[in-house]
Order: C-alpha cells, then structure tokens, then sequence
C-alpha cells in the first residue's frame, strides 16, 4: 500500500472528489481526517471507512475553524504528514459583472483564503515531523478559463499559482507542495459551472471542447492524489497536474 502509516487531512471530504481521496487514502494504508462544512455527510463518509477516518466538521475559510480542525487530526493520529486542500466552490456561470461582491468573497475565501489558515496550522506541525505533502486542487479554470466563471476562474489561478510559490519556499523544510488541475467534473458543481441544468445537451457542449470526450470523475483525481502523495513523487514538487482528458493542450 502506498501511504502505509501516512496520516492525512483532506477538506470537502464529504462528497465528490474529497470523497473519493479520502477513501483512496484509506485504501492505500493511510489514516485520515475528512474536514467537511457538511459535518452529516463527513460522518457518513467516514462510516464506510471505520477506525481508519473520523470526520469533522468546519469552514475551510475560517481560520480559528481550520486551526480547529488541524488540532483535532493531529491529537487524533499523532502527527499530520499530507493536506489535501481540496475545498471549493463557485459562482453560477453568468456574466462577470452579474456576480455580487458577497460571492465574490465567499469564492475567493474558500478556494484561495483556505489554503492561507491551512497553510499557517499545519507547516509548523510538518517542519517538526522533518516534512510533509500539501496538495492543493486547483482548475484547469485557471489555465484555459471559459467564459462566464471569471471570478472562479481568477481564485482557481491564485491556487495554481500558490501552489508552485508554497513550493519553492517550503522545499528547504521537506515539504512537497503540488498542484491538481481537473477539468470540469462529475461532481455536485456541475450545474453551477454551466449555469442551466444538467442535461445530456447541456453536458455534450462542454465535454466537445475535451479530447478525450468526458469530463473528469473522482476517481480520476483521487489516484493524481494518491500519487503526489506517494513515495513514488518524493522528487516532485511545484507541479500543477492537469488531470483534464486534453482540455489544456
């Protein structure tokens, strides 16, 4: 197993891509903390995954909760050696101007804000444990952007970009820092992101602009997670992974 007596945090855990790193995680050996604002769907995730989860709940974009959060995984196993930051949401698609600066701040305090309270709880903890793994999921939003999700496109940039700055900074101290980027996925944000319902039509106009002719599926960031967590990537860092079926190319 890859992550045998790894110890990992992963946010959103309670559905979609979350899930499934966290349920991958757990089948590759290691413990996890499953952070999720749906404390319910946290706890019912980590009921299918027994001894080797417990579930918590709390708001990525709020520090004294992350901090929070971070504690209680770290009292819970021991140590913390892998963060998935993988938390986010979106504004509806629709024209930029359409968007209210509430949203705007909510999109940008989930995605990007996060991974600033993560990063300043859990980098002490690794810099004692002698390094750590910090996976950041950002967007393909924020390489080839579509029209109409120009704030989320913008917040998605940010995370790409940061994840390649964490890098080079926290790379003295053993700590890996990378990057996912999915294409549009099957997940709970599909309607959000194209802003009509999800139908077959709708759903064929976005998947003609992907080479491979599907959007992405959990399972399909799930093992980009497991490997940037792995052994196997223990000289990469810095990387934004694009995990896009050849949208970006």
């Amino acid at each position: 197993m890859e992550l045998e007596g790894s110890v990992a945090l992963v946010t959103g855990a309670a559905s979609g891509f979350g899930r499934a790193i966290a349920e991958a995680y757990v089948r590759e050996g290691a413990r996890v903390a499953c952070l999720d604002i749906d404390a319910e769907g946290a706890e019912a995730v980590v009921a299918g995954l027994g001894d080797a989860a417990i579930a918590i709940g709390g708001d990525v974009a709020d520090g004294a909760s992350v901090a929070s959060a971070v504690d209680a995984a770290h009292n819970a196993f021991g140590r913390v050696d892998i963060v998935v930051n993988n938390a986010g949401i979106s504004h509806r698609n629709q024209p930029m101007l359409d968007v209210d600066e509430a949203t705007f701040d909510r999109v940008f305090a989930v995605n990007v804000k996060s991974i600033f309270h993560m990063a300043h709880s859990v980098v002490p903890i690794m810099r004692e444990q002698g390094g750590g793994v910090i996976i950041n999921v950002g967007s393909t939003a924020g390489i080839r952007p579509r029209p109409g999700l120009t704030w989320y496109n913008a917040s998605k940039g940010a995370v790409n970009i940061a994840s390649k700055s964490m890098a080079v900074e926290l790379a003295p101290d053993g700590i890996r820092v990378n990057c996912i980027a999915p294409v549009m996925g099957e997940t709970a944000l599909l309607e959000t992101f194209m802003g009509a319902p999800d139908t077959p039509e709708n759903r064929a106009k976005f998947v003609a602009t992907i080479p491979m002719g599907r959007m992405s599926r959990p399972e399909d960031i799930a093992q980009a997670a497991v490997y940037l967590a792995s052994e196997r990537a223990n000289f990469v860092t810095g990387v934004v992974l694009q995990v896009d079926g050849g949208r970006c190319v």
